[in-house]
């Protein structure tokens, strides 16, 4: 294996923060050529602290698999203000809502991961979640906290603090406005 001198590619550079979907935020540790199966490969070294966990993206797969830069400062405003609004809870089977939650929390993308956070938030005066609402709730808060500390530069902590103050903004929901239909403009969105 052998260490890249240049340290850029394809508009990212060691050290910057980047988004892969499936794992949230990550940072490039280094770019290194590897041959596997007898192909020399350019690989992205991405260490994601939280997980624990070294990822490594061949360069020529990285819009495949969505890996992308961290969110601008206008979509993390976006996104925040995506949670205050009210949450929209399609009338199917939890089975088939959760595959769309879980969808959009591996879709990367932080304004989908946002809604998955308005839409499965409950305040202390509300009903409990089941565990796999609260499991797939508590990814969401995860992924969007992660991205906007980076981009913020803030602490995981404040971050959720921050997401969390959002969350207070919304309106108040009762039982009633769980399982609200959709209407025919959010359908179509």
């Amino acid at each position: 294996m052998v260490v890249k001198k240049s340290q850029q590619r394809l508009g990212f550079k060691t050290g910057e923060y980047v988004v892969y979907p499936a794992h949230g935020v990550g940072v490039i540790v280094s770019i290194e050529e590897q041959e596997v199966a007898g192909l020399t490969l350019e690989l992205f070294v991405i260490s994601f602290e939280q997980d624990k966990l070294t990822l490594r993206v061949p360069t020529a797969k990285i819009k495949s698999v969505g890996m992308r830069k961290l969110a601008e400062e206008d979509m993390v405003t976006q996104a925040l203000t995506t949670v205050t609004g009210r949450a929209r809870v399609k009338r199917t089977m939890w089975s088939r809502r959760a595959q769309e939650y879980e969808a959009k929390i591996n879709s990367g993308d932080l304004i989908a991961i946002s809604e998955v956070v308005r839409d499965l938030y409950r305040s202390e005066e509300q009903p409990e979640q089941s565990y796999s609402e609260r499991q797939l709730f508590e990814q969401a808060m995860d992924r969007m906290s992660r991205e906007i500390g980076a981009v913020n530069r803030l602490t995981l902590t404040e971050a959720v603090q921050l997401i969390e103050k959002n969350l207070a903004k919304s309106p108040k929901r009762s039982k009633t406005d769980a399982a609200e239909p959709e209407s025919d403009e959010e359908a179509a969105a």
